[in-house]
Parts: structure tokens; C-alpha cells; sequence
């Protein structure tokens, strides 16, 4: 049976974004690297080694975005296939408070153990921290570990729309929304608040 133009572009331009993903990190880690060696190498003096640390954060988060645009073309594709791991779910809110900054991000809970995929549960969560604080005109949010889920709080209106995927204004959440259905969990608005619940 043949494909539908429809599904055969959509395979196409999935696959291209995967592939553009990947042949990026190469130029990226040159960059990424580079950087470091002048940073590590010292005495550039101001601005110099100020203006080499923010090349050297922003390849980072370059290298971030990479990830998240590949994790999506593979769910959007077909072609994931995570390796699920045993993680408490209190190291995944750690995870995004060592991330954001534990200034704005507190921690609380006892934590369950859930199997996913942790690098990429780990920028989820962090994603959607960071869309909460950001969408939300946010200086802290709390991300309480309860069981098998995270619930992320407070959360605004305008900001509950990105975090639950149905306003594509961010490139982390809409991953994270994609990635925790894909692996099994889900994530539901909670009052104040969104729940990220994950496969025990």
C-alpha cells in the first residue's frame, strides 16, 4: 500500500530535522571546545574572558536544543526507543534545581522510583521549571516529588498553556510533553499547578 503525500512529508521533514540535529553537533563541539581551551587557558583579561564564557554557555545550550530537537524528531518519527532506567523522582527534581538554580527552584517530597529515560526526563522537567519561571513572570517555582509524580508549582494561565503543549512557544516543554507520553506518563494541569506523572 502506498504512503499518502501527507505521511511522506511528514516522514521526510522528520527525518530531515533528525539529520540536521546530528550533523550539527560537530561544528557545535568545535566550538564548544575551543572555548573551553581559551577559558582554561587563562589571562585573556576583561572582556575577553567574560565575552569566551558566554560563547561557552551558549554552545551549551545550543547543544541542548540539539537534543531536544533529535528527541522530538525520533517521537515525531517513530524511531524512539528509550532505555528505561530506575530513577526517584527526587533526583529528577534535584536535577532541575542544580539546572535552574536553587534560588529558583526549591525541592521538596519523598521521591518514588519510576523508570524512564533520565537524560531526557531530566531536561524535561528542567523545561518545564524554566517555562513556568519564564511564561509565567516567575522568580521561584517548587517542584515537589510525590510518588510517582512531580507536580510543578505555581503555575499561571497564560503559562499552563506551554507546559501542557497546547501553545507552541517553547521549544522544552513541547519535547517534554512528546517524550513523557511517549515513555508512558502524562502531563495534566493540577489546580495551581502541572503534574508531570511518570511510569512506576
Amino acid at each position: 500500500m502506498s504512503r499518502s503525500p501527507v505521511a511522506a512529508t511528514d516522514s521526510s521533514f522528520t527525518r530531515l530535522v533528525a539529520l540536521a540535529a546530528h550533523d550539527l553537533r560537530t561544528p557545535l563541539a568545535t566550538i564548544h571546545g575551543f572555548a573551553q581551551t581559551l577559558i582554561r587557558m587563562g589571562d585573556l583579561g576583561e572582556p575577553k574572558q567574560r565575552y569566551m564564557e558566554m560563547i561557552d554557555a551558549a554552545s551549551r545550550q545550543l547543544s541542548e536544543l540539539l537534543d531536544e530537537l533529535g528527541t522530538a524528531a525520533r517521537i515525531e518519527g517513530g524511531r524512539y526507543e528509550p532505555s528505561l532506567q530506575a530513577v526517584d523522582t527526587l533526583e529528577l527534581a534535584r536535577a532541575a534545581a542544580a539546572n535552574l538554580g536553587e534560588d529558583r527552584v526549591t525541592v521538596d517530597g519523598e521521591g518514588k522510583e519510576v523508570h524512564v529515560d533520565p537524560e531526557g526526563t531530566k531536561r524535561g522537567v528542567s523545561a518545564l521549571a524554566q517555562a513556568a519561571l519564564r511564561h509565567g513572570g516567575l522568580d521561584e517555582v517548587e517542584c515537589r516529588a510525590g510518588g510517582s509524580g512531580l507536580r510543578i508549582s505555581p503555575v499561571t494561565s497564560s503559562a499552563a498553556t506551554v507546559l501542557l503543549g497546547a501553545d507552541l512557544r517553547d521549544l522544552g516543554p513541547a519535547v517534554a510533553v512528546r517524550l513523557v507520553e511517549a515513555i508512558g506518563g502524562s502531563i495534566e494541569g493540577d489546580g495551581d499547578g502541572v503534574v508531570v506523572r511518570l511510569p512506576a
